[in-house]
């Protein structure tokens, strides 16, 4: 597989098929597994939210997998399971939206997806993960009047990957309308500085949460040795971590007031 302009490899292919099941295949074999280390935070967030039922934004969200994980009720390690069982592997795409729209429990928050893989947006919402798609590049541009309609309604904003090749544009175009909530998941490779700047020139404050999280193993020795580069001339030791093999984030948090008081809380997640 090729290398992205982070030095990663890149997974792009997986983004574009009409169905999860060749993103679940791929990234079960390197372990990808951040999106269940995010669930409870997630979890807690929109427990903590004061709003009665909270809309959940997830940007870069694929196929829906962190509302899957809501909604469904289930691991990664189910979701690995079911896309990789034979059975479910022979269904034609019908069949697999009806199958997996069964699996979604009704309640709960509400949930919608930014992306800019159409594909992707049509099966989460074909099979109920999300209920509404903004299917848009706000790293370019800002959001239409459609759009922008839905991002006034969001209260939360999250994301497990997307920091990185989304920067402070997208994040200060989605915070300008209803200042929402944000908690980021971000690579250790990637600073969150830039996008805490901008942020606080809309009110916002942001902290870490302590920690640091397992996204996923190297591909290949290249890759590791691309993204140690990377870290070490970041000024980011990656003894005992990278160094070992695996890919890992830290978690950030973004309100418009109390961001420290909500990151101590998030600690005690577990």
């Amino acid at each position: 597989m090729p290398f992205d302009s982070t030095g990663k490899i890149s997974f792009d292919h997986i983004y574009t098929a009409p169905d999860p099941r060749p993103f679940f295949g791929t990234l079960k074999r390197v372990g990808y597994g951040i999106p269940q280390l995010a669930k409870p935070y997630f979890t807690k967030l929109i427990g903590a939210h004061p709003a009665e039922r909270p809309t959940v934004l997830d940007i870069g969200c694929s196929y829906g997998v962190n509302a899957a994980l809501q909604r469904c009720d289930a691991t990664m390690e189910d979701l690995y399971a079911h896309y990789t069982d034979p059975a479910v592997r022979a269904l034609d795409h019908a069949a697999l939206v009806d199958a997996d729209r069964q699996r979604v429990h009704p309640g709960g928050p509400k949930f919608h997806g930014l992306d800019s893989s159409a594909p992707a947006l049509e099966y989460a919402l074909s099979a109920g993960f999300l209920d509404e798609v903004i299917h848009a590049d706000l790293e370019a541009d800002d959001p239409d009047s459609t759009q922008q309609k839905l991002l006034d309604d969001v209260d939360l904003v999250v994301s497990t990957g997307c920091v990185g090749y989304v920067t402070e544009k997208t994040l200060t175009r989605v915070a300008r309308g209803a200042r929402p909530w944000m908690a980021h998941f971000v690579l250790r490779m990637f600073s969150y500085e830039p996008i805490a700047e901008s942020l606080a020139g809309l009110g916002y404050e942001t902290a870490s949460v302590g920690g640091v999280f397992r996204q996923r193993q190297f591909v290949s020795a290249e890759e590791q040795t691309q993204i140690l580069d990377t870290l070490n001339a970041a000024g980011v030791d990656p003894a005992g971590l990278e160094s070992d093999g695996w890919l890992y984030a830290q978690l950030y948090v973004s309100r418009p007031e109390g961001a420290a008081a909500l990151a101590a809380a998030l600690e005690t997640s577990e």
